[in-house]
């Protein structure tokens, strides 16, 4: 056998210059830098980046250098301690706290380093691109406010203007802000280096913006007693000059905001905006508190449900070809083909396992020695020799397999953008496929919202006079990829939609579940299998921010209890990088996207395995019934 090749693969000597970057910029020689298909995120003492490709284009190459300076610069100039003294309560103020404590921490980087000034700037681009938020701002209420503060905020430290990708988002702010926080911007220069001053000032500009009522309890500045920490900031100059940074940073304080909720321990990942980061951050923050809430005394009711919807009106339900037309649908179905070539083989694998599990259940059988049926042609000779022999007939069994219905139901938020959703599109491409072929009907859906921080309900509510806690405050869009009755060669391409630029957004699971839940329950079939794909918890800025932090989340239990406990619908959950099982009793929990084929195939096995078993007392009765062959 020929020797295998040891030479180390071409892009290892720039993996090895940039951990070592990342580690030298935070002065944490001994933090852990990994490569991998996720996002880039910073959790606990791990910092994970993509991994780079083998002939990786100097835009790649300095995307992911800003990516890893921003977690570097998080980690050198960021004193966590300070920052929850300081926090707000109020989702919207902590937003926007959040997302210009994460400018101040790159902003110090960026006027010290051109090279990091650079690397950032090519990573904010990319970011804001691959969302599209600016693309969608016609005014004030379509950008988020705590982006475009930042990026005021970094343009007024730095001197850099916001990407092209943002500027729509920075100018739509730009007016009203400077307007209303009336010379308190230039002030944050003179305080970079100090946290606590800065968040000082920061809270100020959050009162001038009409936000001071969301801030809680003033801060104790007795507690000064990390000063020495908050020297952190402009004063920490890593040596030479480094190239990296990350767009998950935001994601590293929620982290370490939430690291004693025994709950609430899975990777905080990254974002693909300030907002979005925060948003999960605040639902995940209070789901411990809910769930050590006690039960209500000498009560087995459920708990009244106090959610609500501030209006229907912007909703809809469409059919993947209402979103896009047919050359468009064709033209991405070609796209998610070719992303996915090298994955449909194992898949295909997986699919054929499962098909042969289901038609080994589907075997035909026959009862014979009948009185009545179709001619047995083994009792031949005994109806030449007495055609008025008893017993020469047989009859096929009926088979109950087939009526049976599974439900897809795949998460299209922002959060699944890139590797995950390309992977569930074609394991649910796949999965269709095999369980069409064997009998079985699939149902393929999706579920996102039509706009960012809230869309048309939002501004419906604004003009009401913004009145207190309106409730579910988005618009929701439910996508229909396969009716249960289309044929599976009909519907192929409009899997192809879920590669649309702009299509994922934000993420109401509990009325996404209900909706799903409720057209299973109109089907005829005896057996009903709802799946729920997912990579975490819902996620709607503009709910959450007048709302409980945990509000989407509690209706989102209360309805998988009612599927759960109540309904004949047989419920599972797959989490992509997130724990979902403690939201489901039936589900599993995958790392790697690519792990969701096996995933898919092997609960769906065992749910028809489950199927199969048989009643004993059934099956003895029958053998009782049936008579003995001559």
């Amino acid at each position: 056998m020929a020797p295998k090749d040891k030479t180390p693969p071409p892009n290892e000597p720039f993996k090895q210059a940039l951990a070592a970057c990342i580690r030298a910029i935070a002065r944490v020689p001994d933090l852990e830098v990994a490569f991998g298909i996720d996002r880039a995120a910073l959790t606990g003492h791990t910092a994970r980046l993509p991994e780079p490709s083998r002939k990786m284009t100097r835009e790649e190459a300095s995307i992911l250098r800003g990516q890893a300076d921003s977690m570097a610069l998080r980690l050198a100039a960021h004193d966590e301690a300070v920052h929850r003294t300081y926090r707000p309560e109020g989702q919207e103020a902590r937003a926007v706290y959040e997302a210009v404590e994460q400018a101040r921490c790159e902003s110090i980087g960026a006027r010290r380093m051109d090279g990091v000034r650079a690397n950032l700037a090519s990573m904010l681009e990319d970011r804001y691109r691959r969302t599209q938020i600016s693309a969608e701002v016609a005014d004030r209420g379509d950008a988020p406010i705590a982006d475009a503060l930042a990026l005021i905020v970094r343009e007024r430290l730095t001197g850099m203007a916001p990407p092209p990708a943002a500027a729509r988002i920075a100018d739509a702010w730009r007016d009203h802000i400077e307007e209303k926080t009336a010379g308190r911007l230039e002030r944050l220069e003179g305080a970079i280096g100090d946290q606590r001053a800065f968040s000082h000032l920061v809270r100020d500009i959050l009162a001038s913006l009409d936000m001071a009522d969301e801030y809680g309890e003033e801060p104790e500045d007795e507690n000064a007693d990390q000063d020495g920490d908050d020297a952190k900031g402009e004063d920490q100059d890593a040596p030479g000059e480094p190239d990296t940074q990350d767009g998950s940073d935001r994601a590293e304080a929620s982290a370490s905001e939430t690291a004693g909720e025994d709950d609430e321990k899975g990777d905080v990942e990254s974002s693909e905006g300030y907002a979005d980061e925060v948003a999960e951050d605040a639902a995940e923050a209070e789901a411990a508190a809910d769930a050590r809430r006690p039960d209500r005394p000498l009560s087995n009711r459920p708990p009244i449900d106090d959610y609500k919807v501030w209006t229907t009106r912007f909703d809809e339900v469409v059919h993947a070809e209402g979103l896009c037309d047919v050359a468009e649908l064709d033209r991405l179905r070609a796209y998610l083909d070719k992303q996915l070539a090298p994955l449909q083989g194992a898949v295909a694998r997986l699919a054929n396992r499962l098909q042969r599990k289901l038609m080994a259940q589907q075997n035909r059988s026959w009862m014979f020695d009948l009185e009545e049926g179709v001619l047995d042609t083994a009792r031949l000779t005994r109806v030449v020799i007495d055609p008025m022999a008893p017993l020469s007939f047989k009859r096929e069994r009926d088979i109950d397999f087939r009526d049976t219905i599974v439900t897809l139901l795949i998460d299209n938020s922002g959060s699944m953008r890139g590797r995950p959703i390309t992977v569930a599109a074609t394991c649910v491409d796949i999965l269709a496929r095999t369980l069409e072929r064997c009998g079985v009907k699939v149902e393929i859906l999706g579920f996102t919202t039509r706009a960012w921080k809230g869309g048309q309900s939002r501004e419906a509510w604004l003009q009401a006079g913004k009145p207190p806690t309106p409730g579910r405050l988005n618009d929701l869009r439910h996508i229909v990829y396969k009716a249960a009755d289309a044929p599976w060669r009909r519907s192929r391409r409009n899997l192809g939609l879920m590669m649309r630029e702009g299509l994922l957004k934000e993420n109401i699971d509990g009325e996404a579940l209900d909706w799903a839940h409720m057209r299973l329950l109109a089907r005829s079939e005896s057996r009903r299998i709802l799946m729920m794909i997912s990579d975490g918890a819902p996620v709607d800025d503009s709910t959450l921010s007048v709302n409980p932090g945990n509000y989407l989340e509690r209706h989102l239990r209360r309805v998988i209890e009612d599927i759960e406990t109540r309904s004949p619908v047989e419920l599972i959950a797959i989490g992509i990088g997130h724990d979902v099982t403690r939201y489901y009793k039936r589900a599993v929990t995958i790392v790697d996207a690519e792990e969701l084929a096996g995933a898919m195939t092997d609960q769906l096995a065992a749910l028809f395995d489950e199927n199969a078993r048989i009643d004993p007392r059934a099956a003895a009765k029958a053998a009782a019934g049936r008579p003995r062959r001559a």
